[in-house]
């Protein structure tokens, strides 16, 4: 997922970061490759705080993540925010340069990406490999992390409801303990973690 999403930013990048005269060309794939960061950061993050729903809410799996909303959606804002001090910090960029690069490209590519996981006919990227490489459980595809999140999506409600059936419930808690579980071993794993795997793409 992590490789898809480097390139996604890469198809995506030109105007804000190829072409942008206030990013040095020297520096374009360690910008793109920060802005990859950001967003796996943000998404592994939430994940490991116990906001399984809301990363689902955002491909719209259970509540609307397209659109103008994306804008609205606070996951959305802290990966912009993120996404603009590193350019600041890393990368030397003035804030306010910082600011428009960060607001041009983050939501285009987010949008890309949401709308990539939810189309059937591509294979780029589906919400069992986000998710299951963001919690150390490869593609976490049926069986291989001992669950099918897939299986349970039709448990989340629109709005931010879970589903009033019991056994659902049950299930749902489950799941979400496992993908917290899963999220907070892999940020504490040593090393540069999801930094270092994304480096290796810029080769």
């Amino acid at each position: 997922m992590l490789e898809n999403l480097f390139n996604l930013f890469k198809e995506q990048g030109t105007e804000a970061v190829i072409n942008n005269p206030a990013v040095p060309n020297e520096q374009n794939n360690a910008v793109l490759a920060s802005a990859t960061h950001s967003v796996a950061e943000e998404l592994q993050g939430t994940l490991a705080g116990g906001g399984l729903q809301n990363v689902l809410s955002l491909f719209g799996k259970g509540g609307s993540g397209s659109g103008s909303s994306l804008l609205d959606n606070p996951i959305v804002s802290n990966i912009i925010s993120n996404f603009t001090n590193k350019l600041t910090n890393n990368h030397g960029i003035a804030s306010d340069q910082a600011g428009g690069i960060a607001g041009n490209l983050i939501p285009g590519v987010l949008s890309n990406l949401i709308s990539k996981t939810n189309n059937p006919n591509d294979s780029s990227f589906d919400i069992n490999g986000i998710i299951g490489s963001l919690t150390g459980g490869g593609n976490a595809q049926a069986g291989a992390g001992g669950f099918d999140l897939n299986g349970i999506l039709s448990k989340f409600s629109g709005g931010g409801g879970l589903d009033a059936d019991g056994d659902g419930q049950i299930e749902i808690s489950d799941i979400v303990s496992k993908v917290t579980g899963g999220a907070q071993q892999a940020q504490s794993g040593g090393g540069g973690g999801l930094m270092d795997m994304i480096k290796g793409f810029m080769k």
